[in-house]
């Protein structure tokens, strides 16, 4: 594991209230998993940081040991792993995903160094 990029992905999990490593982009997402996801998020209807995996192969060989977690793409919320497309499009269906996205979006809007 690259500790220089395992850094760099510790400090984008740790600025980004919601981020999700993906492939590709919420525009154009490269895998279905990735498009269900991003469908997810964009339902709660909050803006997210996204990280294109393919586009950095350091990030998408080093996050899986990072994270313990061995698939993307990988949702974090407020630093936390919430976990992949399955459980992602779980919570959606269930009501849990969109408060958790809500409060992240409200508390980082009322944190001075995020406006």
């Amino acid at each position: 594991m690259n500790e220089d990029t395992a850094e760099v992905i510790r400090r984008q999990i740790e600025e980004h209230p919601i981020l999700l490593y993906m492939k590709g982009s919420p525009q154009a997402p490269q895998c279905g998993f990735s498009a269900r996801t991003v469908a997810c998020l964009a339902d709660c209807g909050e803006r997210f940081a996204y990280v294109d995996i393919l586009g950095s192969p350091a990030i998408r060989a080093t996050l899986p040991h990072v994270a313990d977690w061995p698939t993307f793409p990988q949702l974090y919320i407020e630093g936390e792993l919430v976990g992949g497309c399955d459980i992602v499009s779980e919570m959606h269906e269930n009501g849990e995903l969109e408060p958790m996205v809500k409060a992240a979006a409200e508390r980082a809007q009322g944190s001075p160094e995020r406006e």
